[in-house]
C-alpha cells in the first residue's frame, strides 16, 4: 500500500514538472517565433507616439436611397509631428518650412495662410477687416500680448518665439503664417497641421521624392464633401466647414480636433452626430537607431447614412418648375420685381416633406467659391423663402373660414349671399373682385369663385375667435414641427395687436376672413394647411428625416415615427363641401387649363394678397400669387403650396403644381425609380 502511494506522488510530480515545461515552451515558441517581431520591436523601442486617422462624413441619399451627399477624395500635404524635427530643432523646421512655401510659391499654388499681418512698405501692419484673426493672434493661447499690442508688436514676438530673426521681413512673414496656423489648430503628434488643401500631382510627386528631406511631411487623403448634383435641394441639405474657436471650446469634448469639419446648417448640421464618423489611430514608433514604424492599430469609421424623406427627382421637378414658371411670368409681364418663390410638397398621410424647393438657388458644390457674390445678391439665394419667409396669402385662407362657419353650423352648404360686388360693413364698403354667374352664391361656388363678399360676411358671422381657433388647428401661424429652422408667422387677433400697441378695429375681422389683416404664414405652413383638409383633419408633424442606417446599411440606427399635432375632430362632411369647391377651381375654374391633362383631380385654391416693399428705393405695392392644392382628388397623397412673388395671381404658379403632380401621380414606380437614376446619376 505504502509502496502505491509512493509511486502515485512521483508520478503526479513528474507530470506537474512536464506540465510546467510544456507550458514554459509553448510560451518561449509564441514569444521567440510567433510574435517575436513585435517583442523585438518594443524591446528596440525608444518612443511611439498615437497620431488619429480621420474618418470620413455619413452619406445623405434622397426617399429612394440615392446618393445626394457623399465624400470625394481630396490630396492635402500636412505635417505629422511624430516625424518633423522637435521645436527645440527650430533651425531644423525652418529651413524644411521656408522649402515647402517657395516650393508652392514657384508653382503658384496656395497654401495655408490666415495670418492677419502683411507688409506696407517698409512695415507690417494687420490686415483689414481680420479682427477676429488679429484677436486670436493676440489670445493667451498664441501670443499672450494685450490688446492694444501693435502689428509689430505681433511681428516681433513671433519672430522671438519661432527663431526668425535671421530672415527677411518677406520670408518671416510666410514662415510665421505656418507657425500661427500650427499654433492655432494645435499641432502635435495627435493633431496634424494641414499646410495646404487639394495639392496637384507634381507638388505631391515632389515631395514624396525628396522625402529624405522633407522630414514630417507628408500627403493625407482627405475625405471632402461632393454632390450628386449640387444644384438639388442646397437650403435643406445644408453646408459643412471648418470648425472656429467659439465651436472648438465646446466640441473638443466630444474628441473633435481643431482641424475637423463639422456641419454648419441645414441636414449637415442637424445630422452631425450622425453623419460624424469615428476617427482611427495611427502608432508611430521609434526604435533605438532612430528608425520609426508606423501602423494603423485603430481602423477610422465612417459616418452613418441619413435617408431624408425629400425624393431627389421629385425636388429636381419641382426646382425647375419653380424656375421655369417665375422667368416666364417675369419676362412676359415686364415685372419690376425680381423672379422669387417657393413651393413645398408633402405626404398628406404623415406630412413627410417630399420636395422643398426656393428660387432663385444656388450650387452647393460652388457654394465656397461663390459666396461673397451669392451673399451679396440682393434676391437673396441663401434665403429659404420655403421656411423662412412669412406673407399675407389671400385668398387660400377662405377654405378655412368654410370649414368653420360650416362645422359651426352657422352655414350650410344651401346657405347663400347676394353678391353685387361690394360689401358694406360699419360704413366701409369692400370690393368683391370676380363676376360671378349667379348673385346669390353658396359656399361650393363662393371657394371656385373665389367671392370676397360671401366670405366677409360669413367671417363677419363666426368672428375673430372662433375663425381663428380653426386656423390653430389647421397650424396657420404656428411652426409646423419640422427639424430645420422654420419662421413661426402671424395670426392677426386682438391679442396680437394688443402686444404691438395697436387697437383692434372691426374691419380687421372681414379682412382677415379674406386673408388679409395682419396674417402671415409660410410656404410650409400652407402646405401642411392643405394637406390637413385632404387627409379629412389629422395634422401632423412635418419632417425632413426618414431613418438613420449604419454606413454598411445593416442597421436602423433611427427610424422616424409619424406625429400627431392635432385631431381636428372636425366632420367628414365638412370637408367633403370644402373639398368640392377646391375640386371646382381645378377642374372648371381658373387652374383648369394647367391641370385637365393630368392623370389625376386636382383640388387646389388660389390666392393674391398685396404688400409694401422698397424698390430701387422708393415705396412700391406688389402683389403675390399662391396656390394650395392637393391630389389626387378621390385619395389624396400629396399637398402642396407654391408662390410667385410679384404674380398678379396665383394662377400663374398653376404650372409648379402641375408639373409635380404630373411626375408624383402620373408614373408607375418602375418609370419613376429609372426617372430617379437618370436625375440623379450624371
Amino acid at each position: 500500500m505504502r509502496n502505491r502511494v509512493s509511486n502515485g506522488r512521483h508520478v503526479a510530480i513528474v507530470c506537474a514538472i512536464l506540465a510546467f515545461f510544456s507550458v514554459l515552451g509553448i510560451a518561449l515558441v509564441k514569444i521567440q517565433i510567433i510574435d517575436g517581431s513585435e517583442y523585438a520591436a518594443a524591446a528596440s523601442a525608444v518612443s511611439s507616439s498615437v497620431s488619429p486617422v480621420a474618418s470620413s462624413r455619413g452619406d445623405i441619399v434622397d426617399c429612394n436611397g440615392r446618393l445626394l451627399v457623399t465624400n470625394s477624395a481630396r490630396r492635402d500635404v500636412i505635417i505629422n509631428a511624430s516625424y518633423f524635427p522637435p521645436a527645440s530643432d527650430t533651425q531644423g523646421r525652418n529651413t524644411i518650412l521656408l522649402s515647402l512655401i517657395n516650393l508652392f510659391d514657384k508653382n503658384s499654388v496656395e497654401w495655408i495662410n490666415n495670418l492677419p499681418l502683411v507688409k506696407s512698405g517698409s512695415s507690417v501692419v494687420f490686415k483689414k477687416d481680420e479682427e477676429a484673426m488679429i484677436s486670436r493672434l493676440k489670445s493667451k493661447e498664441i501670443l499672450n500680448l494685450n490688446e492694444y499690442a501693435t502689428a509689430q508688436n505681433c511681428f516681433d514676438a513671433l519672430k522671438s518665439e519661432f527663431g526668425l530673426e535671421e530672415y527677411g521681413v518677406d520670408d518671416a512673414l510666410k514662415l510665421a503664417a505656418v507657425y500661427f496656423e500650427m499654433k492655432r489648430t494645435y499641432f502635435s503628434s495627435a493633431s496634424a497641421y494641414t499646410f495646404a488643401k487639394e495639392v496637384p500631382e507634381e507638388i505631391i510627386a515632389y515631395i514624396k521624392e525628396n522625402s529624405s528631406f522633407y522630414k514630417g511631411v507628408d500627403v493625407q487623403i482627405q475625405a471632402v464633401r461632393s454632390y450628386t448634383d449640387g444644384t438639388v435641394a442646397p437650403h435643406i441639405l445644408g453646408m459643412t466647414g471648418p470648425i472656429d474657436a467659439e465651436e472648438y471650446a465646446s466640441l473638443k469634448k466630444s474628441g473633435y480636433k481643431m482641424n475637423d469639419i463639422t456641419g454648419k446648417s441645414g441636414i449637415e448640421s442637424l445630422m452631425e452626430s450622425y453623419l460624424k464618423g469615428v476617427d482611427g489611430e495611427k502608432t508611430v514608433v521609434t526604435d533605438a537607431q532612430g528608425v520609426k514604424h508606423s501602423e494603423i492599430t485603430k481602423p477610422a469609421q465612417k459616418g452613418n447614412t441619413v435617408v431624408m424623406t425629400v425624393d431627389g427627382a421629385l425636388q429636381k421637378v419641382a426646382q425647375n418648375a419653380l424656375k421655369d414658371a417665375l422667368l416666364d411670368y417675369y419676362n412676359k409681364s415686364n415685372g419690376m420685381v425680381p423672379p422669387a418663390g417657393a413651393v413645398v410638397a408633402l405626404s398628406c398621410k404623415d406630412s413627410s416633406i417630399l420636395a422643398c424647393a426656393t428660387y432663385p438657388t444656388y450650387d452647393a458644390s460652388t457654394y465656397n467659391d461663390d459666396y461673397e457674390k451669392l451673399s451679396q445678391n440682393p434676391s437673396a439665394p441663401l434665403w429659404n423663402r420655403a421656411l423662412l419667409s412669412t406673407y399675407a396669402t389671400g385668398s387660400t385662407a377662405k377654405p378655412s373660414v368654410a370649414v368653420a362657419a360650416l362645422e359651426e353650423e352657422m352655414i350650410d352648404e344651401n346657405y347663400t349671399v347676394y353678391c353685387n360686388g361690394t360689401y358694406e360693413f360699419m360704413g366701409q364698403r369692400f370690393k368683391c373682385e370676380q363676376a360671378h354667374e349667379r348673385a346669390f352664391v353658396d359656399v361650393v361656388e363662393a371657394i371656385d369663385e373665389s367671392c370676397n363678399t360671401f366670405f366677409m360676411k360669413v367671417g363677419n358671422l363666426i368672428g375673430i375667435e372662433k375663425m381663428n381657433e380653426y386656423r390653430v388647428m389647421f397650424g396657420l401661424g404656428s411652426k409646423t414641427g419640422c427639424e430645420l429652422k422654420e419662421s413661426t408667422g402671424v395670426l392677426d387677433s386682438p391679442e396680437y395687436r394688443a402686444s404691438l400697441g395697436q387697437a383692434w378695429l372691426p374691419g380687421y375681422v372681414v379682412q382677415s376672413a379674406i386673408g388679409q389683416a395682419g396674417n402671415l404664414f409660410t410656404p410650409i405652413q400652407l402646405a401642411n394647411y392643405v394637406g390637413t383638409i385632404a387627409n379629412g383633419g389629422t395634422r401632423y408633424k412635418t419632417h425632413f428625416i426618414k431613418s438613420v442606417k449604419s454606413a454598411d446599411n445593416s442597421k436602423t440606427l433611427f427610424e422616424y415615427e409619424p406625429e400627431v399635432a392635432c385631431q381636428t375632430g372636425i366632420s367628414q362632411e365638412t370637408f367633403d363641401i370644402v373639398k368640392r369647391g377646391m375640386l371646382e377651381v381645378g377642374t372648371t375654374g381658373y387652374c383648369r387649363k394647367y391641370f385637365e391633362s393630368l392623370p389625376v383631380k386636382v383640388a387646389c385654391k388660389t390666392g393674391t394678397s398685396q404688400e409694401i416693399r422698397q424698390i430701387n428705393g422708393y415705396s412700391r405695392k406688389i402683389n403675390n400669387g399662391f396656390l394650395i392644392a392637393f391630389a389626387p382628388y378621390e385619395e389624396p397623397e400629396i399637398a402642396i403650396a407654391a408662390v410667385g412673388e410679384g404674380m398678379t395671381s396665383g394662377v400663374f404658379i398653376a404650372p409648379v403644381i402641375a408639373a409635380i403632380v404630373d411626375y408624383y401621380c402620373g408614373r408607375s414606380d418602375e418609370s419613376r425609380s429609372v426617372e430617379v437614376r437618370n436625375a440623379l446619376i450624371p
